[in-house]
């Protein structure tokens, strides 16, 4: 359980709802499942006081996360799913709650959800129930939703996630999460706000879409851990198959609950921020609004018990609605659903149809190799650091990147995941690309490294044929070396002239290597290189100035 100390000089950044636009909150409108007292085994730190010597505070973070479910039809109907469909244009009887339809429980689902609560270390439930769930909104129908209220597939699970810490953020530490439960929902429509015509359109494609919801307990103390924690749950669904989990389609979407108290005290009144869909600003609209609570706290002011939106372009929260009337949603059991059974081998009938039943042994004996145990076969097989597994597998697609260089080049893996990490990938971040949208292929990576690994180029004319292939002019590396001539000198008395002719200019430098400071010999190193463009080999001129320095 995490639940860190805080700074009282951190102050939230300053946000006005007044200057913020209208915004539109997206089709998960769930009431905040009460997150019950974090367990006892907390992490503490200490921190100054403050000025006038109020005591630290704590925060508290719980996530309630929506998890489209891969499949090609909907929870209850044969509707297609696809993202981007012209509006209404998927939109079975059902699905507009016409009278007289009946819900049809989709296989795919239950699998899906079950081996999600497997991976997730979750008790299934053989006997699970299915809920209405009351409310009124446009994009509903029905006015009621279809979820598991009193008894979901799965509960009392576990989530290890890991993050960088430190400094140079170069220290990974492995934490838990508990997972309340996972249920079988279905997904509201789309309302489409037109603020021209001040209007708003229904688009019903994704009601009753198959969504996951997990439930996580508030185990988590800052916005960077809820943000390693669902990145890792986005992995292993992707990895099981269960979700696409993108989450700019909406695939997954995070609602945060943020309290604050000292420590000792009672839990503090906690609001939820709800549709975040991405992991980065899930970090941010958590860190300003726990930091905005113990302002309006330390100011003599109240949280309310309300629900918030991040705005992104603010980089803060504003209020949607005031949660303090409790909702009444009149839950009662879905009378066209029986109740869901699943087996295990000992407990299936013998004759039965299998298409018919879903054997939780038989998926759990087929679940694939999670992401942690992903990144311990990483760094055994390439004989590369923990962290440097764990960036690889938690970019998305740049584990699959890295293989095909270490495929196609004769460097070693060592080598390769330093100018994947330091040089690709950082310029991939400077430039917002994804590992997808690079410029420079795995092939062309793997061809540099070869230049170089054959001593056909030096690191910083490798270094420089790079910032050529990013302009992605198709060029080769190696029709990049002979146009700008970067191949190494080979001619060893040429390289002898170059050395004499840079010592014999910076004779300070000579006299104070021959003192004893052979720091000063990497200086000339350099100048060497920058007299021929990169082209001689360092450990080369380094061979040729030891051995005239000593004469």
């Amino acid at each position: 359980m995490a639940a860190s100390i805080l700074r009282r000089s951190l102050l939230a950044p300053r946000c006005r709802a007044g200057d913020v636009a209208a915004l539109h909150s997206g089709p998960s409108r769930r009431r905040a499942q009460a997150l019950g007292p974090i367990a006892s085994g907390r992490r503490t730190g200490e921190s100054p006081a403050g000025e006038r010597g109020v005591a630290p505070w704590v925060a508290v973070v719980g996530l309630e996360i929506h998890a489209q479910i891969s499949s090609n039809s909907k929870l209850f109907s044969g509707s297609q799913v696809q993202f981007a469909a012209p509006p209404n244009s998927l939109v079975s009887f059902f699905d507009a709650s016409l009278p007289g339809t009946l819900p049809a429980l989709n296989r795919r689902c239950v699998e899906a959800a079950v081996m999600t609560g497997l991976a997730l270390n979750c008790s299934i439930n053989k006997k699970s129930l299915f809920d209405r769930k009351h409310y009124f909104y446009a994009d509903l129908p029905a006015g009621y939703q279809i979820t598991q209220q009193r008894l979901p597939v799965a509960v009392n699970g576990s989530l290890l996630y890991s993050l960088c810490v430190g400094g140079k953020k170069n220290q990974m530490v492995t934490r838990t999460v508990r997972i309340k439960q996972i249920q079988l929902e279905q997904d509201s429509g789309k309302s489409l706000h037109d603020d021209t015509r001040s209007q708003t359109l229904i688009d019903l494609n994704r009601a009753g879409v198959g969504l996951m919801e997990v439930v996580m307990e508030p185990d988590m103390s800052s916005g960077e851990e809820a943000a390693a924690a669902v990145r890792e749950l986005q992995l292993i669904l992707q990895t099981l198959g269960s979700s696409q989990a993108i989450m700019a389609e909406g695939q997954l979407r995070v609602d945060a609950n943020v309290s604050v108290h000292h420590p000792g005290e009672a839990l503090g009144v906690r609001t939820e921020v709800k549709n975040i869909n991405s992991a980065r600003f899930l970090a941010r609209a958590i860190d300003y609004e726990i930091q905005r609570q113990i302002k309006e706290l330390e100011n003599g002011g109240t949280v309310v018990n309300e629900t918030r939106a991040f705005d992104y372009k603010l980089g803060c929260t504003i209020p949607m609605r005031d949660k303090e009337g409790k909702q009444d949603y009149r839950f009662m059991p879905e009378p066209n659903l029986p109740p869901l059974i699943l087996y295990d081998t000992k407990s299936l009938p013998t004759n039965t149809n299998h298409q018919q039943v879903v054997n939780i042994d038989w998926i759990q004996e087929r679940l694939p190799d999670l992401p942690s145990v992903r990144r311990v076969k990483l760094v055994e097989q390439y004989g590369i650091l923990p962290e440097h597994g764990f960036t690889l597998l938690n970019e998305d697609g740049l584990m699959e990147f890295f293989e095909n260089v270490v495929r196609q080049t004769q460097m070693s893996a060592k080598k390769v995941i330093g100018w994947i990490l330091n040089d690709m990938l950082c310029y991939l971040k400077q430039h917002n690309l994804t590992v997808q949208e690079s410029p420079v292929s795995s092939l062309f990576l793997a061809d540099l490294l070869n230049l170089l690994e054959r001593r056909t180029i030096s690191s910083s004319a490798a270094k420089q044929v790079l910032e050529e292939l990013w302009k992605g002019e198709g060029k080769t590396p190696l029709q990049i070396v002979k146009e700008k001539k970067l191949e190494l000198i080979q001619d060893q008395q040429e390289l002898e002239q170059i050395c004499q002719a840079v010592m014999e200019g910076h004779q300070e430098e000579v006299m104070e290597i021959k003192k004893g400071n052979l720091k000063v010999l990497n200086k000339l190193i350099g100048l060497v290189q920058r007299t021929t463009r990169g082209r001689a080999d360092p450990v080369l001129v380094k061979q040729i100035l030891e051995k005239r320095l000593s004469q």
